[in-house]
Formats: C-alpha cells, sequence, structure tokens
C-alpha cells in the first residue's frame, strides 16, 4: 500500500460522481482548503458542522466528503466571531479540506438515491427524473486480417464495445480492401503506385460520443496502416442516462401504513410523516433523497403508488392528495445513508489502486428536530 495525495483520491471519486451531473448552481467540489497534501483519513459525513469537524480532527483526518455543501452561498463575510466564520476557521487551523458532493451523488449509479432505493427494498430500479444522457455513435473500421484482434482489443481498453452489462461488444465481418499508394506514401502492406489487393476485416463498436477522442486515439495507435479508412455515425440512441430520484417496485403490495412501517425501520427514523389512505395498496415506489417537492407530478406520472421524500410542504402534500399518491416523508436526514455507501466504495477503490487510505463514516447525527 503507498500513500497518495487528495487529488488523486477525488479524481478516483469523480470516477463515480463526476461534478458534471450535478444540476445546474449547485455548489460541489472543493470548498475548502487543498487537495494537494497528502491523505491518509478520510471523514465521510452529511454535514460539516463544529461537531463533525472536531469529529476529524479526533480522528486525525485530512480531508471530510461532504453531502451538504458547507458554503451554499457567497460569503458576504468571514467574520470568525459568527459560527460559519468559526468553522471555516477551524478547518483552515487544522489543515482539513473540505470537498462537497451534492447532487452529482444523488444523481450517480449507486449513489445516495440507489442506496435509498435499495434499502426500501425495491425491485426493478429505475430512474424518476432524467436529468442527462449521451448519444451514442458507431465506428466501423477496416484492417487487415492480421491486425484484427489487435484493433479490436485496444477499442476495447478504450472503452468502446459496452452495451449494458456488457462490454468488449463487436461485430466482424470479412471483405476485400483495394488501395494504390503514391510516391509519397509509406504503406505497411503494398508498393507504391501498385494497386493492392488486401483481405481485410471491417471491425464495429459502439460507444457513447463523450468517448470519441479516446476511441479514435485507440484506433490510430493499434492501427498498422499509415491512413486507416473509418466511419463515424452517430445513431439515434441513448446511453448513459442519470437523473434524480429512483423508481421501483416491492416484491409484494402491502397497506400504506404498514410499508410506512417498513420505511421507518429500513431508514432508522423515530417517526414517519403520511399522506395518503393508510389502507391503500401499495407496490410501486418512487424516492427522492432530501426535498422531493418538485417531484410530485414525476412520481404520479411514473405510475408510483407512494412517493418517498423530505421536507414535504403542507400545500404539496395537499396537492399530492388531491392526484391521489400517497406520500412517505422520513425527513431530510435519511441522506445519512452516503456516509456508510460512500465509504465503503471509496475503501474498495483505493483498495484497488493500492492506496493507503482510511474512510471513516461519521458518527456523529447531523438532525436538528428532536421529539418531545
Amino acid at each position: 500500500m503507498k500513500e497518495t495525495n487528495g487529488q488523486h483520491i477525488i479524481s478516483l471519486f469523480e470516477q463515480w460522481a463526476p461534478k458534471s451531473l450535478a444540476v445546474e448552481g449547485d455548489p460541489v467540489g472543493l470548498q475548502i482548503g487543498t487537495l494537494n497534501k497528502t491523505i491518509t483519513k478520510v471523514l465521510v459525513t452529511l454535514d460539516v458542522n463544529l461537531k463533525t469537524v472536531e469529529e476529524a480532527i479526533v480522528n486525525g483526518c485530512e480531508l471530510i466528503i461532504a453531502h451538504h455543501p458547507p458554503i451554499f452561498r457567497g460569503l458576504k463575510n468571514m467574520r470568525t466571531d459568527l459560527p460559519q466564520g468559526m468553522l471555516i476557521e477551524k478547518l483552515i487551523k487544522h489543515d482539513i479540506a473540505v470537498y462537497a458532493a451534492h447532487t452529482n451523488l444523488d444523481i450517480a449509479s449507486g449513489g445516495v438515491n440507489d442506496l435509498l432505493a435499495t434499502a426500501l427494498q425495491l425491485e426493478n430500479i429505475n430512474i424518476l427524473e432524467q436529468t442527462s444522457s449521451e448519444q451514442l455513435m458507431k465506428l466501423a473500421v477496416f484492417t487487415p486480417k492480421q491486425s484484427t484482434e489487435l484493433v479490436r482489443t485496444a477499442l476495447a481498453i478504450a472503452g468502446a464495445g459496452q452495451i449494458g452489462d456488457y462490454t468488449d461488444c463487436s461485430f466482424t465481418s470479412e471483405g476485400e480492401g483495394r488501395f494504390k499508394p503514391s510516391s509519397l506514401a509509406t504503406p505497411f502492406i503494398g508498393q507504391a503506385n501498385e494497386l493492392a489487393v488486401v483481405e481485410e476485416d471491417k471491425i464495429e463498436v459502439v460507444f457513447p460520443i463523450s468517448m470519441k477522442s479516446k476511441v479514435l486515439k485507440a484506433l490510430l495507435t493499434s492501427h498498422p496502416y499509415e491512413e486507416p479508412a473509418y466511419d463515424l455515425i452517430l445513431l439515434d440512441l441513448e446511453v448513459n442516462e442519470k437523473g434524480l430520484g429512483r423508481i421501483g417496485t416491492l416484491l409484494q403490495s402491502q397497506t400504506l401504513a404498514d410499508y410506512a412501517e417498513i420505511v421507518k425501520k429500513q431508514l432508522n427514523v423515530p417517526f414517519v410523516r403520511v399522506v395518503g389512505n393508510l389502507t391503500k395498496e401499495v407496490k410501486k415506489v418512487a424516492v427522492l433523497g432530501g426535498d422531493g417537492n418538485k417531484y410530485i407530478q414525476s412520481a404520479k406520472r411514473a405510475g408510483a403508488d407512494v412517493f418517498v421524500t423530505g421536507d414535504l410542504y403542507f400545500h404539496v402534500a395537499q396537492d399530492a392528495e388531491a392526484i391521489g399518491l400517497a406520500v412517505i416523508d422520513p425527513g431530510h436526514h435519511v441522506e445519512q445513508i452516503m456516509k456508510i455507501g460512500v465509504a465503503e466504495y471509496m475503501t474498495k477503490v483505493c483498495m484497488q489502486h493500492k492506496l493507503a487510505v482510511e474512510f471513516i463514516p461519521s458518527n456523529i447525527s447531523t438532525e436538528p428536530f428532536q421529539l418531545i
């Protein structure tokens, strides 16, 4: 195992939850301190407050990965006699960097909303509200038979040919290639000013448009010809669909009251607020961590019987009731599920890269509400 710096750690994290996934205006990324230093311990927390900062200090952490950005709006001052200034001062004095992953972690595959969907025992899980996708491209390239496997392998390593859960997908057909090199050419096969007829294979692979440069580089590096012939075709298909919230089904339908008890138990909360007829049978469930008020109609359009989300407003609850959508509100703090989720994921990734980094899920509850 080897030491590493914060930049390497966050680079690995952003392969999972890139900042580009975040909704517009969301202040994700490095907020306090520097990543250009050795990191041995990372605290993973939902919120950054004086208690979690003290926890980071006690555990010897040089970096905090938080879900909620501690600096959400622009600072007008940095007064150390006020709570936010005190917090930033303490972080700087103890050389602790803070990196925020908010809606990008909500949207990422395996992120907050997938963790919640799994905890809520959902199956056949899909995205509730799509925020982005990519078009597919197809590459068709002609190569001499003796080089087919080399080129095909290089394209696969570059990421071309991934379809769903399958990798290294390609199609190869046989044919004859004809070309006449000019006197200025340095041909791999054939002679200058003479027509060459070569047994060739046509390799076809698909890939997301964002990978175009990487795939073409792999092609040109591995292909033996001085000027390989290839086609790039933009397909009317989309991949890498990303979005907020998840929707899935329960193994068996149950009453709203019974499922509310399951939500309460699975998300480890003392109570839930419920909108709807408690005897109603529910089977299709939508979930969105945090504040889901904007997505009531999305849940209804997706066919959800019940929507599990937090911070439900009074009038939005009435709107949900009017359109026949049940809602279970376990609060905003259930997003704390990310603490163990992120710590486990990053521990696994860093072990694969033989990096000596410990990820510590915070033991501090940042839930501000108390029951009396």
